[in-house]
């Protein structure tokens, strides 16, 4: 993994050739902002990626994943981990990554970002609450996990969930690793691992 600051290599935004809303939208839309955009997040989309990330957590656990001060210093120190859903220059959907060096996570993996590395710790996967049940969790994993085989040195990903997202990221790939040694607020994990030198799974349209 390489350090944004030494020449690491961004994501350029790249667009969906349909847009949301079929042709009638486009028309009206297409002298304006892009239907569907993706690219690396930067400290100027903290705010946002905040604010859906407190929705969709708070009212679950009562606990987000990651602070506004640990989502923009993540985003400050390596936002070619990061991978943001834009619809119409808002952001709809977003996942936050950082570097870390251990076979497993450890508590401290929570809040560092360790450069150059080969391992990924995936923080968190996120959508807007307006834009769920419509396959997009799917997608964007797919998309993001294709992007990392594309960044050098990189040979896999980590992450923890609870136990009812475990066949959510099993479907996309990953593999479970066993009970995470990792606690928030008395929440059990199980720790799941993504090999980037693998086959890459097939597109689907879940609920997700």
């Amino acid at each position: 993994m390489t350090h944004p600051d030494n020449n690491s290599p961004l994501l350029k935004p790249f667009f969906l050739k349909t847009p949301v809303g079929g042709v009638s939208h486009m028309r009206r839309r297409r002298h304006t902002l892009p239907a569907s955009e993706f690219r690396n997040l930067n400290p100027q989309d903290a705010i946002s990626v905040f604010e859906i990330e407190r929705e969709a957590f708070v009212s679950v656990s009562g606990e987000c994943p990651l602070t506004l001060d640990e989502v923009l210093s993540f985003l400050g120190q390596c936002p070619e981990l990061s991978l943001g859903w834009f619809e119409e220059g808002q952001l709809v959907a977003f996942i936050i990554g950082s570097g870390w060096n251990k076979d497993r996570l450890a508590q401290e993996a929570m809040t560092q970002h360790v450069p150059d590395t080969t391992t990924v710790h995936v923080h968190v996967l996120s959508v807007h609450r307006h834009c769920r049940q419509q396959g997009k969790g799917s997608i964007l994993l797919w998309r993001y996990l294709q992007y990392l085989r594309g960044v050098p040195g990189l040979r896999r990903a980590l992450l923890i969930c609870e136990e009812f997202l475990v066949p959510f990221y099993r479907k996309a790939g990953f593999k479970e690793k066993g009970p995470s040694s990792i606690s928030v607020a008395n929440m059990c994990f199980q720790e799941m691992e993504y090999t980037l030198g693998g086959l890459a799974y097939a597109r689907r349209n879940s609920g997700c």
